[in-house]
This record gives structure tokens, sequence and C-alpha cells, in this order.
């Protein structure tokens, strides 16, 4: 009889319990630093794509100097600005002029006032900006709870009642919501300021702060007065209102629609089974997984957010670069709608990437 020996398979020579670095990538574990140093980088091919293409487009119409001041000039003029300015060289060479420009921080000059597309940016940066984390505020305050409870009233009235609000928070236009509300709080029920940042008496206060930052708020508690603090306060509302609703609509139905998928899967299930009230439920369970998507959709709201200052801060007189913005497409200043059009996309790509990263450290999974 013969007895024939089966050789071990040598697949492996590892030690049973020891993990190798490839096993490990498998499992899971890291990922996190080549994740934001590959999204780190895309930022740069993103805003170079994004001031391409402002470039070109605004130099579809001509040069700025014909668009700003054409028929208000004398020809002779308007060519020797034209020739001071460069907008006579070839495109091409103004392009790459335009780029090493950029590379040093020098956005260029506006053509209307002759300042510093720069100092624009600087002086009018802080009212969007503190515009932009109102309207954050307003859209998590309200977004997020009504959300919650549409899920728990699933296929009930309040939940169709609330579906609807989100619906006309998203489709209603911003500058038509802040009319609304202008008319209904501040011309019929006389509650609040009908425009601006503040009152003439708080706009002298702020101007006296030693170290000013642009930001209201800011500026109004280093006053030290609490009536000024109110007074700017009160005008923040109805702005922050307007925008936020916008953003609000989208938060509301995101988080309906994770908490409801949340409340179907497996370990709620079982949780339920074990006789957990449905409350607790949505609070413990449902809560926490439905924020990641929104989270993730906060990068892409930046950029709805800043489209829609610029007609927020135009019904309100709000005084930040979306009213500027206005201001410099009425005179056909190209340079400086350019500058602050670079800025925004600077701006949204950046926000992008921070979002990416957060929910990169919430959600494992979103780095493979």
């Amino acid at each position: 009889m013969t007895t024939t020996t089966t050789e071990p398979t040598t697949g492996s020579t590892e030690p049973a319990g020891e993990a190798t670095p490839a096993r490990k990538r498998r499992s899971g574990g890291g990922g996190l630093g080549s994740y934001v140093l590959i999204r780190f980088l895309l930022i740069f091919p993103t805003i170079f794509i994004l001031v391409t293409t402002v470039f070109f487009l605004m130099r579809a119409t001509g040069d700025p100097i014909t668009a700003a001041l054409g028929g208000r000039l004398p020809a002779d003029q308007l060519a020797e600005r034209i020739s001071q300015a460069g907008y006579d060289r070839p495109l091409f060479t103004q392009y790459l002029e335009y780029l090493g420009n950029l590379l040093q921080g020098d956005f260029g000059t506006t053509l209307s006032d002759r300042r510093p597309v720069s100092e624009v940016l600087t002086t009018f940066g802080a009212a969007t900006l503190e515009l932009s984390v109102y309207a954050l505020i307003v859209a998590f305050v309200i977004g997020i709870p009504l959300g919650m409870i549409a899920a728990y009233f699933r296929d009930r009235t309040p939940d169709a009642l609330l579906r609807v609000f989100a619906i006309l928070c998203y489709a209603t236009p911003v500058f038509f919501a802040g009319l609304l509300l202008k008319l209904i709080f501040s011309v019929w029920l006389d509650w609040l300021p009908v425009a601006g940042r503040a009152s003439t008496i708080a706009e002298i206060q702020l101007q006296s702060v030693d170290n000013p930052t642009g930001i209201a708020l800011v500026d109004a508690i280093q006053t030290g007065d609490g009536e000024v603090i109110s007074d700017v306060l009160q005008h923040a509302i109805l702005p922050s209102l307007a925008l936020g609703l916008l953003t609000a609509g989208v938060f509301l139905r995101l988080v309906r629609t994770n908490v409801i998928g949340t409340l179907g899967t497996g370990y709620v299930e079982a949780a339920r089974s074990r006789g957990v009230a449905e409350s607790r439920l949505l609070r413990k369970h449902a809560y926490r997984p439905a924020l990641i998507p929104i989270i993730t959709v906060i990068g892409l709201q930046t950029a709805l957010l800043l489209v829609g200052a610029v007609l927020t801060e135009t019904t309100f007189e709000w005084r930040g670069l979306g009213f500027q913005l206005s201001q410099y497409l009425q005179a056909r200043d190209f340079v400086a709608v350019q500058g602050i059009v670079v800025l925004l996309a600077v701006i949204v790509a950046v926000t992008n990437f921070i979002v990416d990263v957060i929910a990169a450290l919430i959600d494992p999974r979103v780095r493979y």
C-alpha cells in the first residue's frame, strides 16, 4: 500500500496572528493621509480652471476699459487708457500677466472707483462671511429639527406639511423671500429694521472701535454697548432668514430621508424589538448617522449661499461682496467683477476641501 504525502501549500509564510501592511490597508487602516493630500492637491487645478474660465469670459465682450468707459471718453483718451492698462496686447500675454499678478496677491484696480480689488475684497468680504455664517445657523436650527420631526411622523400630516415647507423654502427666490419678510416684519408689524447692517448711530460707534474686524457683531461686542449689539442683531435677522431658509429646505429633506433609512436598519430593529421607545431610537440611534450627509452637503451649499448672498445683500442693502458685485456689474467694471468672482471660487474650493476632510474623519468609508 502506497502512502501519498501531500506537501502543505506555501501561499504565505507570515505568522498567523500578524497582519501585513496589505492586510491593514484592506481592513480599512490608514488612507486618511493620502486622501487629504489628494483632496488638497485637487484645489489647485480647480482654482486654475475657474480663474481661466472667468478671465476669458470677461474678455469675451472686449477689453474692460471699453466696456466700462466706452461712450464716456473721447476716442483718443479711451485708446490711451487702453494702452496704459495693457489691454491692447495679445490676449494670451494679458492672461499670463494676470496669473502672475494673482500669485502675488494682486487682483488689479477697479475701473469705476480706482481702488485696489484686494482692498475691496478685505473691506466687504467680512460682511459676506458674517451673513453666510448667520444663514448656516438658521439652516441648522430650522432644517435639522424639522427633518427629525418629519421622519418621526413619516407619511402622516406633519410630514406632508413639512415636505411642502421644504419645497417652498428651496424653490422660493431669495429676493422674493427677502421682500416678503421685509413687508411682513418691517412694514406691517414694524418689528425689525428694513435694511442695512446697523443704524446710523450704531455705525458711528462701530467705526470708533480700535481694532475693527469688519464683522459687525464682533465689533459691536468690542464697544461693550448692549444697545449696539442688539441693534446689529436686529438688522441681521431678516437677511439671515431669507438666505438661511433656502438651505434649511435642503437640510430638512436630507435629514428626513437619512433618518428614515437609519430607522429601518438591523440594529435599530433589534433595539426596537427590545422595547426601546421610538423617540429614544430617533435621538440615540438615528440622529448622528443622519448628520454625515449634511456635513458633506455643506460644501455644495456654500456655493448656493454665496450666490444667494448676492441677491440677499442687494435686497437688504447689506454691504458685502454680493452688494458690491451688483454695483460693479451695473458699472460694467469687469476688473472688480473678475476679482470678486475669483475670490468666491477660491472660497468654494477651500470649503469643499475642509468638508471632505471632516467627512473622512467621521466616516472612514469616504476615504476609499
